[in-house]
């Protein structure tokens, strides 16, 4: 009798606990469900709320008729903003207005502005900011992204390559910054976004009057970023590696141009380590409206940089390995030609 009390009792309480399991299974998923259906909502308003980040901002891009500028200018303007595009020739402006209109990032014709100015003059930069602010009444988003590139063996560069590497590389975006800083301190706001590259990164040789002028943009950047931040002021580092953006037309080559041309290009169009300029743009975009620090932009480009920090002599004996057995060797033209005159002649 005793026993069978004892079975039972024994089985009710698997029974009970069964139960109970059951219960608590059905009570976890509830919740579970509950923190999932509070996490995707939390997520959707975050996205909407990134999407309308820059409706109705003063976003000026210096560089900004072509290209990779053109290509950011025309996120900002799908996310609401109004754009200021500064670049040295008017024809290639107008033309990229014709663009944005086109594809919807211009809602209307008082949403753009056009300003004709060389980035590498000071007075440019202050006027390209001044007639922005006269325009719309500030400036809320500055992106530097003017730049220049001469490609050759280091004996068949020229001291002006590295002059104009600096003056519109580094110096346009230093211009720009001094020229628009005043009024995003004083109102505590602002976000100020650097285009530097992964050439800011890893000294790629053939292309050291870039390299030297993006490593410079790079140590500007970082630390204007350091001095701003606690002032209300965003400084976003863009570190892009290979994109295809066509830019090669508007390189210049110097020493064996048509050698320096081919691997060039075949760098900048390779679909498995470039990536095109449009995703690019839509990647510093998205790190514009977070406020990040920073970003590189493609694996390939944050590997790279990580190798060099890591590994500096293993990086650097690998680059002159690249350079002694795959790049062309110095030939004592300094004579420059760009890449679209190399294209018609082939």
């Amino acid at each position: 009798m005793i026993a069978k009390v004892l079975k039972l009792g024994t089985k009710a309480a698997w029974w009970a606990t069964k139960r109970t399991a059951r219960g608590y299974r059905t009570e976890t998923n509830i919740a579970l469900g509950i923190i999932g259906v509070a996490v995707a909502a939390n997520e959707a308003y975050k996205a909407k709320q990134r999407a309308t980040a820059m409706c109705g901002k003063i976003v000026v891009v210096m560089g900004g008729s072509r290209g990779l500028g053109l290509e950011i200018a025309r996120q900002f303007g799908l996310g609401g903003a109004h754009l200021v595009l500064v670049a040295r020739n008017e024809d290639e402006l107008r033309s990229a207005l014709g663009k944005l209109h086109a594809e919807g990032a211009i809602p209307n014709g008082a949403a753009a502005h056009i300003v004709v100015g060389d980035v590498s003059r000071q007075e440019d930069c202050e006027h390209a900011i001044a007639s922005a602010t006269k325009r719309f009444g500030r400036v809320d988003v500055l992106v530097n992204c003017a730049a220049i590139m001469q490609v050759a063996p280091f004996e068949d560069m020229t001291t002006e390559a590295f002059e104009s590497a600096m003056k519109v590389n580094f110096f346009g975006a230093l211009y720009a910054t001094q020229a628009v800083l005043p009024q995003m301190l004083s109102r505590g706001s602002g976000s100020i976004v650097n285009i530097a590259s992964v050439g800011g990164k890893i000294a790629v040789p053939h292309m050291l009057p870039y390299v030297a002028s993006k490593f410079a943009l790079v140590g500007f950047s970082e630390g204007l970023h350091a001095e701003l931040r606690h002032k209300g002021i965003r400084v976003t580092t863009v570190c892009p590696g290979l994109m295809r953006t066509g830019a090669e037309s508007g390189v210049k080559f110097a020493g064996n141009a048509e050698k320096e041309y081919a691997w060039f290009k075949f760098g900048a169009e390779a679909p498995l380590v470039s990536i095109n300029a449009r995703a690019a743009a839509r990647k510093i975009f998205a790190a514009t409206v977070a406020g990040k620090a920073e970003i590189t932009i493609t694996p390939q480009a944050w590997l790279g940089a990580r190798a060099v920090g890591l590994a500096p002599n293993f990086s650097q004996q690998f680059a002159a390995a690249v350079n002694h057995l795959g790049l062309p060797a110095a030939n004592g033209n300094r004579e420059t030609t760009t890449g679209a005159e190399i294209e018609a002649r082939q």
